[in-house]
């Protein structure tokens, strides 16, 4: 699924015109993006959480050569699926209200 996609369900199901749908999600992913940029955690509930976690710099290994490498310390963005999600994708009914993932 593209971002295209999302727009055109959009315009189909909520009934907003294709630039409005555009612009609709444009500023979710924008303010997603402006949120984890800041370090934060991004929680949607049913379907789950995106986290930004800090990695250490550490020696690696060039798999093609076996030199020697320092990687960097960076920050890695993460996803953990609700336990909402989890049973969709299993095909398992959703547990009732409140028995998500708190995480």
């Amino acid at each position: 699924m593209t971002k295209a996609d999302i727009v055109e369900q959009i315009y189909e199901q909520v009934g907003f015109s294709k630039k409005e749908s555009a612009e609709l999600v444009e500023k979710v992913f924008d303010s997603i993006k402006e949120t984890l940029a800041e370090g934060e955690k991004v929680k949607i509930s049913g379907f789950g959480n995106f986290v930004v976690r800090c990695k250490n710099a550490r020696k690696g290994r060039n798999p093609q050569t076996g030199q020697e490498i320092l990687l960097e310390a960076r920050r890695v963005l993460t996803f953990k699926p609700s336990l909402v999600l989890k049973n969709v994708l299993n095909g398992e009914d959703a547990p009732e209200p409140g028995w998500e993932d708190e995480d």
